[in-house]
């Protein structure tokens, strides 16, 4: 069998082509060559840093807590949607697989709250195996299609096993155990440390996206049709931007089921799965911040909006018109029309 389908030994490819190794960059969702430096802004890690500071000052501590960990699930959604150009319709899967495991093992067995992150991770890296394994081979419209019906069957199995998960009444009593003496039930406390996790987790992303696999993933995106010619092992790529998703969505979990202390029935269905794919692409799918930007948009529309106006979703449906209609890089690509126009101006 070649190298270059199925599900053959090798993961390289037989032959390289150095100008094909490094492709060139994308820009989110347009299908264009990004501008040079010179003509877009960038985005430095210290504005991550400075958000996670200065956000609390003008948001409640919950409400900033989700959108970190909103924003890691986004990372994860990302890395397939944006770099492996794979949307994907089944990220809760990983997400409320992960928190209903760690907080089963939470509630009943009292695990730290580092272990629990830890099976978190290995629980969204496996659900995502078995689920990315079935779904590679397929493409377009049954690539997502099969997603969305295999979210549905782990929400299913979740409704109808009440024995573990209290079905649609959820599971309730997560705890948040303590760490070195720290109470991280106390909102700062746990904010601090979703804060450093998610700046770690936004690091190792970065790392991952300007890697040799991430510009792999990215050539995948392009062509699959020339990277399967060059000898890549396509199907094998997908499989793994697959499973290091759902290692950051089981991650998430995790922390979404410490932070409310429950796990609800939502967390691992189709609409949640929607949810984070809105967001992605509102804050610009293929730009390491742009699920960030979304996440920041989506969370505060739904956290602080909906309490003064219940038809919010509304807003966030106009927002999605302009950035189909407009911005197909999202916010991130109108943030850098501004900024070339606010240039060019000056």
């Amino acid at each position: 069998m070649s190298p270059s389908r199925g599900w053959g030994i090798s993961w390289g490819p037989s032959r390289r082509d150095s100008s094909w190794a490094w492709p060139r960059a994308w820009w989110p969702c347009s299908g264009r060559r990004p501008r040079s430096p010179s003509s877009s802004p960038s985005w430095p890690p210290s504005s991550s840093s400075a958000a996670v500071v200065l956000l609390p000052l003008v948001v409640r501590h919950a409400i900033v807590t989700e959108i970190w960990i909103f924003a890691i699930f986004g990372l994860g959604l990302n890395l397939l949607l944006g770099y492996t150009g794979l949307l994907s319709f089944g990220q809760a899967t990983f997400f409320g697989s992960a928190a209903y495991v760690a907080g089963y093992l939470l509630k009943y067995y009292g695990i730290g709250i580092f272990t629990a992150l830890g099976v978190g991770i290995g629980v969204g890296a496996l659900s995502a195996l078995v689920v990315g394994y079935l779904c590679v081979q397929r493409a377009g419209l049954y690539f997502i299609m099969l997603t969305f019906a295999l979210n549905q069957l782990f929400y299913f199995i979740a409704y109808q096993w009440t024995s573990v998960t209290g079905g649609e009444d959820g599971m309730p009593g997560i705890p948040r155990p303590a760490l070195l003496g720290i109470d991280f039930r106390q909102p700062l406390a746990y904010y601090v440390l979703v804060s450093a996790l998610f700046l770690l987790s936004l690091w190792a992303m970065q790392r991952i996206v300007e890697s040799p696999l991430g510009k792999i993933l990215q050539a995948i995106r392009e062509n699959e049709v020339r990277a399967e010619a060059l000898g890549y092992n396509v199907p094998r790529f997908k499989l793994l931007a697959f499973v290091i998703g759902g290692a950051f969505s089981g991650f998430a979990g995790v922390l979404y089921a410490m932070l409310f202390g429950i796990v609800p029935l939502e967390a691992i269905g189709v609409v949640f799965s929607g949810n984070v794919v809105f967001a992605t692409l509102i804050g610009g799918s293929g730009s390491l911040y742009g699920p960030i930007i979304g996440s920041v948009v989506f969370i505060w529309l739904s956290e602080s909006v909906s309490v003064l106006w219940a038809r919010w979703p509304l807003l966030l449906g106009v927002a999605f018109v302009i950035v189909v209609l407009f911005f197909r890089g999202g916010v991130v690509e109108a943030w850098s029309r501004i900024w070339r126009f606010s240039k060019r101006a000056s």
